[in-house]
């Protein structure tokens, strides 16, 4: 395969190299986010470490995401369950703690290719339910053609839910990705962004509630 290596520690990363060409792979390495993100079209594999100088790794893989359903793998040196849940929750096929051996790295490789793509996010811009337009780019909303007026975190979270009509996020994360903190998930802070996006809106089902899991995009009914 073509294996995009995203890490910045020079000793580390020829390491890695070194132990993936022996296995047949090409390796492609970025050392930045922003290389990463241009690189990741043209590879069959990432291995994504979190701690980049110029972005933070959870932050490139929700950016990669929204585009790519290439397999994924973080591999970093948080250990913490919180940061665990959080890769997983982005996008992440499969997580591995720093250090690790090699003979691993490669199980948990073939692993996810057994296993199969992902389902791809929407490619399009523009997610329209009913009379309801979402322009993901640059992010409007019309109704009926006329402009709604959200707030910055109102359309984060209608965006996230768009981006995958039909799956549902839950409370955790939707707070983790808009907010940064799924602990917030105690304070009525979604409820009330929710809420606002149905009374914004007009369509009290364009978010639609599912006690005890989550929230998905609904209908305009």
């Amino acid at each position: 395969m073509r294996v995009l290596l995203v890490e910045d520690d020079d000793r580390l990363a020829s390491a890695l190299t070194t132990a993936l060409a022996r296995h047949g792979h090409q390796v492609v390495r970025a050392g930045l986010a922003v290389d990463a993100l241009r690189l990741a079209g043209g590879v069959d594999f990432v291995l994504l470490d979190l701690g980049l100088p110029d972005m933070d790794g959870l932050e490139v893989l929700r950016r990669l995401r929204r585009v790519s359903a290439v397999p994924v793998i973080v591999v970093t040196a948080r250990t913490e369950e919180r940061e665990v849940l959080r890769g997983l929750r982005s996008g992440a096929d499969d997580y591995l703690v720093k250090p690790f051996r090699t003979v691993e790295l490669m199980a948990r490789m073939e692993a996810v290719m057994r296993r199969g793509t992902r389902p791809m996010p929407t490619r399009d811009h523009v997610v329209s339910v009913g009379d309801v337009r979402i322009d993901l780019e640059s992010r409007q909303v019309t109704v009926s053609g006329e402009h709604v007026t959200l707030t910055r975190r109102e359309f984060d979270v209608l965006a996230l839910l768009a981006r995958e009509p039909g799956v549902v996020r839950s409370r955790e994360e939707i707070l983790d990705e808009v907010w940064g903190d799924p602990l917030l998930s105690a304070s009525r802070s979604l409820d009330v962004h929710v809420a606002g996006l149905r009374s914004k809106t007009g369509r009290p089902h364009l978010v639609e509630t599912l006690r005890g899991t989550g929230y998905r995009l609904g209908s305009t009914a």
